[in-house]
């Protein structure tokens, strides 16, 4: 038993109580770094574009086509006081695979001076993979539009192609959008 008189003493119980009944500290766990983008679907695969290249998704707005111009150039939309370029993907590879209008949506890409808008069939909302997951390998079905992507990431045995909407955006193609 400690004197009660003597408060050094008193403080070296207290410190013996804390440390007989403090809790351990938790394990060390490695933190696997993690990388993420809008998840997508497009082609009848699921993409995901870089965060730092997609700076808003939206419902597709109304819009008004214009004369003139390829297929695959639906028009252009006012969205906030600013217009709005939209183009359909799946029409400019070349495929118009049946979707669920409901369900289509627009990634807004901004880079520089482009502002433009690039429909989907479906978003999925921001997708996290562990960075270890990634391979530079891209579907066989993907293989012609090789120079749009970077490679993939495989989570739960889906495989989520890494689609870049900046390189689209760098394809002199991509912005002849005047009929031939």
């Amino acid at each position: 038993m400690t004197d009660l008189n003597d408060p050094y003493a008193l403080l070296l119980e207290l410190e013996s109580l804390s440390r007989n009944s403090a809790k351990g500290l938790p394990a060390q766990v490695d933190i696997t770094p993690h990388w993420s983008g809008i998840g997508f679907n497009l082609l009848g695969h699921r993409m995901v574009a870089p965060m730092g290249e997609v700076v808003e998704m939206l419902r597709v707005p109304s819009y008004t086509r214009l004369p003139g111009v390829q297929p695959w150039v639906l028009g252009v939309a006012n969205v906030r006081g600013r217009l709005l370029p939209l183009f359909d993907l799946e029409h400019y590879f070349g495929t118009q695979a049946p979707s669920v209008q409901k369900r289509r949506r627009v990634l807004v890409l901004e880079m520089g001076e482009i502002y433009s808008g690039l429909l989907v069939n479906e978003v999925y909302g921001m997708q996290h993979f562990p960075i270890d997951t990634f391979t530079d390998t891209i579907s066989d079905s993907l293989q012609e539009l090789k120079a749009y992507f970077s490679g993939s990431y495989v989570q739960m045995d889906m495989t989520w192609a890494v689609f870049s909407p900046f390189n689209l955006a760098r394809d002199p193609s991509f912005f002849n959008a005047a009929a031939a």
